[in-house]
């Protein structure tokens, strides 16, 4: 079943970056039951219940707010973190509110809702993009809030697009501490990701934002961008409608 924490009223037109949440898509490459650096257990991600439209808390999350740990991000061409950059129009029509974002949180129909055709609004999504380390490295600092799906998001280029179909086990939030080179894994793998778990229902208080200056990889292997920078790139937020 469903949980919608957002509020489906419109958003005041003021809009203050510092304060906003920054919606991400994560998969299964940084979150998933056995998954290390945490080797969650199924329940801990809410795996019985995993299937399309599922927007609850992930059990572990919800369990351990306040708690620091790490995520791995997956590997350049199979990376586990993706930014929404723009809202297509069909989701802002599709309902129940004005704001395609909510609407894709509800989930509204087509967008792992309604009765049919629940996900006919979920595929080739413009401008999901996949995070490498420089996109990574922006977050830091940042609160996210993100829909983790029990399966890979899959990404296609020239044009970069997405498929968001397929069972999600729900939602997640959390502050980004830190972004650090991973020394421990494979010789394409992206930063850990430090992380202090937060509340989605707190978190449900904070207007949302899209990372509109997410970097554009080439190819699924281009750039080879795994060494975060000190020094990376400001980021900047819009919101999300």
């Amino acid at each position: 079943m469903a949980t919608f924490f957002w509020s489906c009223e419109e958003e005041e037109l003021v809009f203050f970056t510092n304060d906003a949440a920054v919606f991400l898509v994560i998969d299964e490459e940084s979150i998933d039951n056995g998954n290390e650096p945490n080797n969650f257990s199924e329940r801990d991600v809410n795996d019985q219940l995993a299937a399309v439209g599922v927007r609850q808390s992930l059990r572990y999350f919800q369990n351990n707010v306040g708690e620091q740990i790490d995520l791995y991000t997956g590997e350049v061409g199979d990376e586990g973190w993706h930014a929404l950059k723009t809202i297509p129009n069909s989701w802002i029509s599709a309902g129940p509110s004005g704001n395609g974002l909510l609407n894709f949180l509800a989930p509204g129909p087509g967008l792992g809702g309604g009765e049919d055709d629940r996900e006919v609004l979920l595929d080739k999504i413009p401008n999901v993009t996949p995070l490498r380390a420089t996109g990574l490295a922006m977050l830091k600092g940042k609160t996210v809030v993100a829909l983790v799906y029990d399966g890979d998001i899959s990404i296609n280029y020239s044009p970069l697009n997405g498929n968001l179909m397929g069972a999600n086990l729900g939602l997640v939030a959390f502050d980004v501490l830190e972004v650090t080179e991973r020394k421990d894994g494979s010789s394409s793998s992206l930063p850990r990701v430090s992380i202090r778990i937060r509340s989605v229902t707190d978190v449900s208080a904070l207007p949302l934002a899209l990372f509109s200056n997410a970097p554009v990889p080439k190819s699924s292997s281009e750039p080879f961008d795994i060494v975060p920078s000190n020094t990376p790139p400001l980021i900047s937020l819009t919101p999300a409608n």
